[in-house]
């Protein structure tokens, strides 16, 4: 077979070098890979992962940008991964138009990672990469595992058929970082070489995928000189974690410990910081004099920011177990499994992991929706991620369920107060299911849908990189509470306003918040609710709610007047009062109105930053605020006729 050159298929793009001086010490790389191949690891190896993370204009994707270790004056960009630079989502758009420039700053040379396991399937980014006519090194990572399992690729040979420097890594090794960096130098630097953005476009749009392919078999067929070979266990399990009963029953039993991990795990670390932020509280208000500015520190600054750091150990413990099943090769098989069981509700299996974020948060989860391909599965995926039970909504669960449903077992095994807050679970996964399914059929009739197969082919299982896991996972903890803690903060700040003024009058008998701007509107929007069995109280604390649906119970306690005090000991001196005063009915209708309603702040802030649609936000808002008034209705109705 023919040897393939350059001019076979691929030719580069003209070149402006119009330039600073060929001496210039100053140089910007990029760093590309596809999803899981060892990019993150390799970054972080060459920056000593001082990372700034910021967002790139426009558009809602990080920006990672760092400087090499041993040459401050080299700044290396770590671009979002990316199969190929014909994208089909917001991620790899981006990763592109940063290689032509789009974004201001047109880098000087390209540090491409592929996996050596799974040479296929990079190789073709790797032949787009070379019709932008940059300096360009290829870290072959991975390179430990693939010669473990018996597969030998002449690197040199690679090396003359791609026109770059191919080099055999280990990302995690610090000798395998140190072989890419010493490359990375060797490129030219300083050469302001820009790209012609519409003429690289125009050439990876001319690109034939036909015979994009049939290079890189014969590349392959030049470079690989022994296959790899899975070994007897690995092949072992993947038919069982592939399998349609087993697989299915593995991955629920994965799936109920991480929820277990979720719920139970970090309940001793949320009580802590639940009691540090009490604490701090009373510190200040016993320290301040009482007025304003006490006031404003303790219930809004401290209770802002308290409500959502409770809440990090979950995300936390949830983030680190999707990590850890991604990094060991798992967590695509699951989506995989479930690709078949989504596709009936107009989704695929990349929305499995979107929406398993949401049973922490549905910040991350709309986050995470970016990597979905085709738009309107992700805008779907966005639009249901919020009917998924969070971590949020389990003070509300539990002051109603401890409230109204008895304490006692049923069949022997189950109890009925768990039982009800499993069924809860269900009815939001049913209902985000359904709506998925309505939206998939809508768009049908209009002839708007176009799902994407899901196309990739699986990593190899591996050890994990517990490393390159810490530092992702306090990647992830840190973007959500920049952009979570910052909008529940400032709403926070706001609401506490809106429940301290005005103040109550001289002799009032009621809770102050009755006579507050909040009450007013509690007492305001009451008839709008009254088919719902809510009343004024309810409706009033429900304004506080829209900051962070955690401070529902807090919000009720004050409007109850049961004194201040923990979370634990404002929820104790509320089930009486709900018990009393409530009723059966209208507990199981404000259930069901939290089941449905619409998100807390930072989540819409969020939708809003990722669909950059005031609109498409308002609908959603809307949507999920009619469907919580209709099932809230229906429930409050039936449950009043039979109890």
């Amino acid at each position: 077979m023919a040897e393939v050159s350059s001019a076979t298929l691929v030719q580069p793009v003209h070149l402006d070098t119009a330039a600073q001086p060929s001496h210039s010490k100053a140089a910007t790389f990029a760093l590309l890979g596809a999803p899981n191949c060892g990019k993150t690891v390799l970054f972080n190896g060459l920056t000593g992962a001082h990372a700034k993370v910021a967002n790139y204009a426009g558009v809602t994707v990080d920006r990672r940008e760092g400087r090499f270790t041993s040459d401050r004056e080299v700044r290396l960009i770590d671009l979002p991964g990316t199969y190929s630079l014909r994208t089909t989502s917001p991620d790899e758009a981006v990763a592109r138009d940063v290689l032509l420039g789009k974004y201001g700053v047109c880098p000087d040379g390209i540090i491409a990672v592929a996996d050596a396991t799974n040479l296929r399937m990079t190789l073709r980014m790797m032949l787009e990469l070379k019709t932008l006519g940059l300096p360009m090194v290829i870290s072959l990572n991975l390179s430990d595992v693939a010669r473990s399992r018996g597969l030998k690729i002449d690197a040199k040979k690679l090396s003359e058929l791609l026109g770059a420097t191919v080099l055999e890594t280990v990302a995690i090794s610090r000798s395998g970082v140190m072989a890419v960096e010493k490359a990375a130098l060797a490129m030219p630097r300083g050469q302001t070489a820009r790209l012609d953005p519409a003429e690289a476009e125009r050439k990876l749009e001319a690109l034939d995928s036909n015979a994009l392919y049939e290079q890189v078999e014969d590349i392959l067929s030049q470079v690989v000189q022994t296959e790899l070979t899975l070994p007897a266990w690995h092949r072992r399990l993947d038919n069982i974690v592939m399998h349609p009963f087993w697989g299915m029953l593995i991955l629920l039993t994965i799936l109920l410990l991480v929820f277990q991990a979720v719920y139970t795990w970090a309940q001793p670390v949320m009580d802590s910081i639940q009691g540090l932020f009490d604490s701090l509280g009373e510190w200040v208000g016993a320290t301040l004099p009482q007025g304003l500015l006490s006031d404003l520190l303790v219930n809004g600054v401290i209770a802002g920011t308290g409500s959502v750091l409770v809440f990090l150990p979950q995300i936390t413990i949830l983030f680190a177990f999707i990590l850890l099943l991604e990094d060991s090769g798992y967590l695509p098989r699951a989506a995989f499994l479930l690709d078949n069981l989504l596709s009936r509700t107009g989704l695929s299996g990349r929305a499995f992991i979107p929406l398993l974020s949401s049973f922490a948060c549905a910040v991350p989860a709309v986050m995470s929706a970016r990597t979905i391909q085709d738009p309107r599965e992700r805008l779907v995926t966005i639009a249901i991620a919020p009917m998924l039970t969070c971590s949020a909504r389990l003070p509300i669960y539990a002051l109603i369920i401890a409230a109204v449903i008895p304490n006692q077992t049923v069949w022997g095994v189950f109890n009925l107060q768990g039982l009800t807050l499993f069924a809860l679970y269900l009815a939001g996964i049913l209902s985000a299911a359904l709506t998925a399914w309505v939206l998939k059929w809508m768009a049908r009739s209009k002839g708007n849908v176009q799902q994407f197969p899901l196309l990739m082919e699986l990593p190899t299982f591996r050890m994990p990189n517990f490393r390159h896991i810490i530092t992702s996972l306090w990647d992830r903890v840190k973007a959500f509470l920049v952009r979570a803690g910052t909008v529940i903060f400032s709403v926070s700040v706001v609401l506490w306003a809106l429940t301290s003024f005005p103040s109550a009058p001289e002799g009032a008998t009621g809770a102050a918040i009755d006579y507050s701007l909040a009450g007013m509107l509690g007492h305001l929007i009451q008839p709008i609710f009254a088919p719902l069995g809510f009343t004024w109280q309810m409706c009033i604390a429900m304004v506080p709610g829209i900051a962070a649906r955690e401070v529902v119970v807090a919000a009720l306690g004050t409007v109850y007047a049961v004194g201040a005090g923990s979370e634990d000991a404002v929820s104790n001196a509320l089930i009486p009062i709900v018990h009393n005063n409530w009723g059966i009915a209208t507990a199981f209708s404000f259930l069901a109105w939290y089941v449905y309603a619409p998100m807390c702040a930072s989540t819409l802030a969020v939708i809003r930053r990722e669909t950059k649609s005031a609109r498409t936000t308002f609908l959603i808002t809307f949507g999920l605020l009619a469907l919580a008034y209709v099932m809230a209705m229906i429930v409050y109705q039936i449950t009043s006729r039979i109890f």
